[in-house]
């Protein structure tokens, strides 16, 4: 009891490795997620056979996520039409002869109905009590269509049984309407369709039936439906705890962690001494990063725990006090290790794992990574969280959330984040340094455009300063006063703003062109072509950027003291006229791309290679035609025609058929990076 007590105070007070990092107050969860549990038994009960359940699923294998449709809860006669059918079935009467017994029908239905109600338990009155569609006649009974009137058949004591639905039309509103051979006052249901995907469900409504189909369709991979099938078994009999437990296996399968472990909670408040729901809810609590609570339910299970999987979740746990460690003292190296070595371990769906990995490499100046990291964990609803890992976790991964959105220039969802963060956690000094900081730069953000766009450059990059104050590295504000110093002449501390936005985010377009533009006016040449050669592989079809990479080639050549007159913007397809021409063009530095064909026969190639040509102004496309130059087609060992030949700096690196449009864009776009 002591260690049951421990762990409901740390899930309120939102305790474990975050708990480690944040100074805590005494937050109370409105409800504690590990129930109260009595002193361990010597011996485990023995479970009845027929409370069989499945198998734990391998975690390490990815969960399959089949469509699940939701399924309607089976409704049931109330208890009195029970013994008010079999009233009948021992005292036969015509039907003239059921007005004059209504009262005393109706009476002895009453007296039975609460015999009944006295034994059943409390949720299943109150099941059987709501249900929305029964609707009772003036006898006090409720007859299923296609049902003998009067009669229900039953298994066993309690267990009905719903016979096959009519063939006849079904009204919109659910019932049929009453037939003139039916019996008067008895209103006749028609069976909805909630049971069409399964179509021995009428015959075997018992919870134990429905729990054995779940088991069949569970161990068929068909998770969504034992899913379906196991909800059934519970509103029927919501207090067996089998059931909770297998409705918990398949939440697993599918993916869905939190709602598995809902579902094994249940379960172990309706039964502590449920072994297989305790290693099942410690298999959870790992995945998800809860290294002491999986311990917890690992040590309560005592014999019947897998020892490598306790000695996994000890290592778990050494893991984040060591990531709790470093994140402290900002070894950011250390705790990017740690974590790294904490999902490896099996904590493959731990959200605040995941932050800290992403704050690990924020941190490192690594921007990119670290958003590849963040979209790889898991996505669950803060509320989610908030009841399982508590305040201060939740709190830290709105945090991180809003650094993220910072970095990608989401600056309004990185103000709400930040916002909600501080709300779970107001007085946590770090969350209102995070709220400060990105209030500061989406504000400088708007300024400084709106001053742009008013072509006060100076002004503008003043304002796009004093957010840099708070976020240094932000590529988008770095970008942005590139743009300014542009305008403004100052080249040299553009690039320099530039390749600091790239440091960060590499695959970020706006400061490489920006980049590309100011090395471009300075003249410096092969650096703007080495840019936007970049920009034409990711952006092939930017004519913009294709010019601008044409017009730095020109120049390049120009200063190199080479004949340009001759060269002309989408003038790269060139025809070959003699041996000379073509050895100079595939032996020089670069990529040339040479077409062999026959010039009357082949002139849908020729299109094709003049389309591939404009998506890639900066190689060389050559035609050769093998009745003008045989001796070009035998030298380059060409065997068929029309072909394809990709050269690089002087060497043969590739064959390509002529038909092939896929392969040669993918392979020019392969051997030009």
């Amino acid at each position: 009891m002591a260690k049951t007590a421990q762990c409901s105070m740390e899930n309120q007070l939102g305790c474990g490795i975050m708990g480690g990092i944040f100074n805590l107050r005494g937050y109370m969860s409105r409800k504690t997620l590990v129930p109260a549990l009595p002193a361990k038994p010597s011996k485990p009960q023995r479970r009845r056979s027929v409370e069989s359940v499945l198998p734990l699923p391998d975690s390490s294998l990815p969960p399959p996520k089949p469509d699940l449709k939701p399924t309607r809860r089976p409704e049931l006669a109330p208890a009195g039409a029970r013994n008010s059918t079999s009233h009948q079935k021992s005292n036969p009467m015509r039907p003239s002869d059921a007005s004059r017994s209504s009262t005393s029908s109706s009476s002895s239905s009453s007296t039975n109905e609460k015999k009944l109600h006295k034994e059943s338990s409390g949720n299943h009155a109150e099941h059987l009590n709501n249900s929305k569609d029964r609707v009772r006649s003036s006898s006090g009974n409720v007859i299923l269509k296609g049902s003998n009137l009067g009669n229900l058949k039953q298994l066993g004591t309690s267990s009905l049984l719903l016979e096959a639905a009519s063939t006849n039309p079904k009204p919109r509103n659910g019932f049929s309407k009453v037939h003139t051979n039916g019996v008067m006052g008895n209103i006749i249901r028609q069976p909805g369709d909630e049971y069409r995907h399964y179509p021995n469900l009428a015959s075997k409504l018992d919870p134990e039936g429905l729990k054995n189909m779940g088991n069949e369709a569970y161990k068929q991979g068909r998770f969504g439906e034992a899913l379906a099938l196991y909800e059934q078994a519970i509103s029927l009999d919501p207090k067996n705890a089998v059931y909770w437990g297998n409705k918990s296996a398949a939440l697993v399968c599918l993916g869905k962690l939190l709602e598995a472990a809902v579902g094994c909670e249940e379960a172990i408040l309706l039964d502590p001494n449920y072994q297989k729901a305790h290693v099942r809810l410690a298999a959870i609590y790992h995945r998800l990063g809860e290294a002491e609570k999986a311990l917890y339910h690992y040590n309560y299970t005592g014999e019947s725990a897998n020892p490598k999987e306790t000695a996994r979740a000890q290592a778990l746990h050494e893991h984040l006090r060591k990531c709790t460690v470093a994140r402290k003292g900002n070894e950011w190296s250390s705790l990017l290790k740690e974590t790294h070595s904490a999902l490896c371990s099996g904590a493959d769906s731990a959200p605040q794992i995941f932050a800290l990995q992403t704050e690990a490499l924020l941190n490192l100046q690594r921007h990119q990574e670290a958003c590849e990291v963040y979209s790889k964990g898991p996505d669950f609803a803060i509320e989610s969280c908030t009841k399982l890992f508590g305040l201060a976790t939740s709190s830290y991964l709105l945090m991180i959330r809003a650094q993220v959105f910072l970095v990608t220039g989401r600056f309004e969802d990185a103000v709400t984040a930040a916002q909600n963060a501080a709300r779970l956690d107001p007085g946590n000094k770090e969350v209102s340094l995070m709220v400060k900081r990105t209030r500061a730069v989406s504000s400088a953000r708007i300024s400084g455009n709106l001053l742009f766009r008013a072509s006060k450059y100076a002004e503008a990059c003043i304002v796009y300063n004093e957010g840099l104050e708070y976020d240094p590295c932000n590529s988008v504000l770095l970008c942005n006063r590139a743009a300014c110093r542009s305008k403004l002449g100052q080249f040299e501390k553009a690039i320099e703003d530039c390749t600091a936005a790239l440091v960060v985010q590499p695959s970020y377009g706006k400061p490489r062109l920006r980049r590309a533009d100011c090395n471009a006016k300075l003249e410096r040449w092969e650096a703007a072509i080495q840019d936007y050669e970049m920009l034409i592989r990711e952006t092939p079809g930017d004519e913009e950027v294709a010019k601008a990479l044409f017009e730095a080639q020109v120049q390049l050549k120009r200063h190199q003291g080479e004949d340009v007159e001759d060269m002309k913007f989408g003038s790269n397809l060139v025809l070959i006229s003699s041996n000379e021409r073509f050895r100079h063009f595939v032996t020089s530095p670069g990529m040339s791309v040479v077409l062999f064909c026959n010039k009357a026969k082949h002139m849908q190639v020729v299109q094709l290679m003049e389309q591939v040509c404009k998506r890639f102004p900066s190689v060389n496309f050559l035609k050769v035609e093998v009745e003008d130059h045989p001796y070009l087609a035998k030298s380059e060992g060409v065997s068929s025609i029309p072909a394809f030949k990709i050269y690089k700096n002087g060497s043969r690196v590739k064959e390509i058929p002529g038909n092939n449009r896929d392969l040669l864009e993918k392979s020019v776009k392969l051997y030009s990076g």
